[in-house]
């Protein structure tokens, strides 16, 4: 391998002796060469004025002949350069880069000129790899446009040139004609590979996509090229098909069995405060009136009381409200104009139901307040729970109209004989769907929805008593089939959008089966008043509002049927009535109350059997 030395020099001769080199080429040399120029300032200033110079390809430096060419090396821009240089100064005369980095950091030459397509490496360079130990030998393409073209060489280090020792760059530079159709002009943002495949495009015409085939050619070919949808869909897998079982059967069987114990839940709870309520206060009148001694009422006590009073003040505004007005007024509405009433009430229901859960348990906490504070804040707390009392009982009352103007708007569409209930369950359902489905949910907020669905389920039920209590007030003729058919569809079109809706919604959120298996462990574990993670995990339903309306609807009922007697005997049909209704819904409730609990606990139990095994394995 050659070295530099300070002592080499170039002699005229072997300058003479290259007839390629032209008049207007310029060769820099070293420090030592006495044809250097006398002040190299001079020569930095003239590099800043001109940023290029440009300098035709030389071919050979010195003649092959020459006794002193292993001592003495070519000098090319100030460096000096081997034998690989002087190759490669004639493989940029073809319109090639080629850029030689040795192991070592004794001597580096960099030449670079404008690549062509299609140019090969020259036989002159490989020869010269030959007798020499290179340490890294690559091939580049540089951009060939009107630009002049630059190389530079960098040491192992990534340094140049800080001493007489260290690696210097030297450049050759050609110019490039401007006009030159058949050489490529590569842009900045084009990387190697995508000249390489430029390259091989070029050369080889296999790579050429053609489409001038024959009609049948074509037919043959898509008929033996596999599967005849490969450019619109995809192989599927073992989690494909899962998704596909899951969508199906799978996930609707579970939401559906949700939804079910939900509707249930609201249930127990409804009947709860038509029967446990009363009985509770009846109570603790009755202790009051036994002992004669006022005490501080519990929490429980208080929280009923408010109940009590809210329902109460409920049941009489709503028993001063014409229904058959209401009735007439909707019923004289076109028929689009029923389900844009409905689904704004609908829409109404949900914001009352969420908010009027908050304002309950407000008035819980103040009645919590009042029992437990000491005498000298009584005044306060009393005062706190009377506001937050009378913000509930307003809230119920807004909720209760509004759910007593949904029933009269589906008991309107039920009776009406121009297919307006379908009407109407096409655009609610469908617009549940639509409003639904194609959205973004976190596992939080479909466990949420579920719970909607399930209220929404029960406020459905007290709508259909409503059209039941009115067909028995006023229908005439045989009304009970057309009834029946008309509940059916009904609840069959809720189930099958709620099961297409929740199906879905999982697909799109990637909401696995088992999630819903995991709702219903924290549902049974509220029925069995046990401690859950969070309050977003808990079905908030409020009664105060369904049973307001179904009392009122049932009140004429009741009066429609007493026997025309003097008062005292009506007064002992109503208590007999009160009576035979109470003991119906309290045998209801304890049934219902002792199956939920025990589904609860067989469900709990199984969950965690599961779970065990799960962990064993």
């Amino acid at each position: 391998m050659a070295s530099r030395t300070g002592h080499t020099k170039l002699s005229f001769e072997v300058l003479r002796r290259n007839p390629i080199v032209e008049e207007d080429s310029f060769l820099h040399r070293t420090k030592s060469d006495p044809t250097t120029l006398p002040d190299r300032k001079k020569r930095k200033h003239r590099a800043s004025k001109k940023k290029k110079k440009l300098l035709d390809p030389v071919d050979s430096v010195a003649d092959s002949g020459d006794p002193n060419r292993e001592n003495e090396l070519p000098i090319v821009n100030g460096r000096a350069c081997n034998g690989f240089g002087i190759d490669a100064m004639r493989y940029c005369g073809n319109g090639g880069s080629v850029v030689y980095e040795e192991a070592s950091e004794t001597s580096v030459c960099a030449v670079t000129a404008a690549p062509e397509v299609g140019s090969s490496f020259p036989k002159t360079v490989r020869g010269s790899m030959d007798g020499f130990n290179f340490g890294e030998l690559r091939q580049r393409n540089v951009n060939s446009s009107s630009e002049d073209l630059v190389a530079s060489v960098m040491g192992d280090d990534g340094e140049i040139g800080k001493g007489d020792d260290s690696v210097k760059a030297s450049t050759v530079e050609v110019e490039t004609p401007r006009k030159e159709p058949e050489r490529s002009v590569l842009t900045k943002s084009e990387t190697v590979e995508s000249v390489d495949w430029k390259r091989i495009m070029e050369e080889d015409p296999n790579y050429v996509f053609t489409v001038d085939r024959s009609p049948v050619a074509y037919f043959l070919e898509e008929m033996y090229n596999g599967n005849s949808l490969r450019s619109t869909t995809t192989l599927g897998n073992e989690t494909e098909r899962e998704r596909v079982y899951d969508t199906i059967f799978r996930l609707p069987w579970r939401c559906e069995l949700l939804i079910d114990v939900g509707f249930f839940v609201c249930f127990d709870s409804f009947l709860s405060l038509l029967t446990i309520m009363p009985t509770r206060i009846l109570m603790t009148i009755w202790r009051l009136l036994k002992t004669r001694q006022f005490k501080r009422l519990s929490t429980m006590e208080l929280s009923d009381f408010g109940c009590f009073i809210i329902m109460s003040c409920g049941v009489v505004l709503l028993q001063r409200t014409d229904i058959s007005l209401i009735y007439h007024m909707i019923r004289g509405q076109g028929t689009i104009k029923l389900y844009v009433v409905y689904n704004v009430l609908e829409i109404f229901d949900k914001l009352c139901q969420s908010f009027n859960g908050d304002v309950l348990q407000t008035s819980f906490h103040s009645a919590e307040g009042l029992a437990s504070c000491p005498p000298e804040n009584m005044r306060f707390w009393l005062w706190r729970f009377v506001c937050d009392q009378a913000l509930a009982v307003v809230a119920s009352i807004v909720h209760s109209f509004i759910l007593l103007a949904q029933a009269i708007t589906l008991s309107t569409c039920i009776v009406a004989h121009n297919n307006a209930l379908l009407a109407l369950l096409v655009s609610n359902n469908f617009a549940e769907i639509k409003g639904n489905v194609f959205k973004r949910y976190s596992r939080d907020n479909v466990h949420s929805l579920v719970y909607f669905d399930s209220v929404e389920r029960f406020h459905i039920s007290a709508f259909i008593l409503f059209v039941l209590a009115q067909n028995i007030l006023e229908a005439e003729g045989p009304w009970f089939e057309s009834f029946l058919y008309n509940i059916f569809l009904v609840y069959v079109c809720e189930m099958v959008i709620d099961i297409i809706k929740h199906s879905f919604i999982a697909k799109f959120n990637d909401i696995k089966p088992i999630a819903y298996s995991e709702f219903l462990e924290d549902l049974c574990k509220q029925t069995l008043n046990l401690q859950t993670e969070g309050v977003k995990k808990n079905l908030t339903f409020v009664p105060l509002a369904p049973a307001c309306v179904v009392i009122r609807v049932l009140t004429p009922v009741y009066a429609a049927n007493l026997p025309q007697n003097p008062l005292p005997w009506k007064i002992f049909w109503i208590l007999l009535f009160l009576t035979m209704t109470y003991v119906m819904l309290t045998s209801l409730k304890v049934l219902m109350g002792m199956c939920l609990q025990k589904h609860a606990t067989w469900y709990i139990n199984r969950c965690r059997r599961r779970k065990h095994h799960l962990h064993a394995d």
